[in-house]
């Protein structure tokens, strides 16, 4: 939550601009997430899930309430948009919570891609404390798991894995852009 709240913040600056396909769908997947993972009694791990989505959350209002994002929407953003959409909407009909986090997995990284892209092209537009914030949450809470059910661990390590891909794709191009 202190690196969602520390992008909000940078997002007021205007030194970064999300992606509002990307933080609206990780606002909305986890937080349904969260309510999959209640309902199959994960416990304690499904604090991370919840942090995950109300984190995201707080970035769209104030990205929405500040204009400072970024509303050119492509056909690719769209198409990611639409792709988490139908994962979601799958996920949802299931009914079933262990099937229902991986549906969710799916739908958060179908969600991502727009941002993965944005922060490949411009990567002096993300903010890479949250990332690495955002990792070790889901680190920590990879080492809290007693039942490892997939309900359990599989949207954590997804997050974990995503923090670090976005981690190493902004300090990556950062670095060549900087002697390019």
């Amino acid at each position: 939550m202190a690196g969602s709240v520390r992008y909000a913040v940078a997002v007021v600056r205007g030194t970064v601009r999300p992606n509002l396909v990307t933080w609206s769908l990780w606002a909305a997947v986890p937080l349904i997430a969260f309510s999959a993972q209640l309902d199959s009694g994960v416990g304690l791990p499904a604090v991370q899930t919840l942090v995950a989505g109300a984190g995201p959350l707080v970035v769209v209002v104030t990205a929405v309430c500040t204009r400072r994002n970024l509303a050119r929407l492509g056909v690719f953003d769209l198409a990611c948009a639409v792709v988490a959409g139908a994962a979601l909407g799958a996920w949802l009909g299931l009914g079933e919570a262990a099937l229902a986090v991986v549906f969710a997995v799916a739908a958060d990284a179908a969600a991502a891609l727009p941002t993965v892209v944005k922060a490949w092209r411009d990567p002096a537009s993300e903010n890479l404390l949250f990332y690495v914030l955002v990792g070790t949450g889901a680190a920590v809470t990879l080492l809290t798991i007693s039942s490892w059910s997939p309900a359990a661990w599989a949207f954590a390590a997804y997050v974990l894995t995503l923090s670090a891909s976005l981690v190493a794709v902004v300090s990556v191009r950062r670095r060549v852009l900087q002697y390019a």
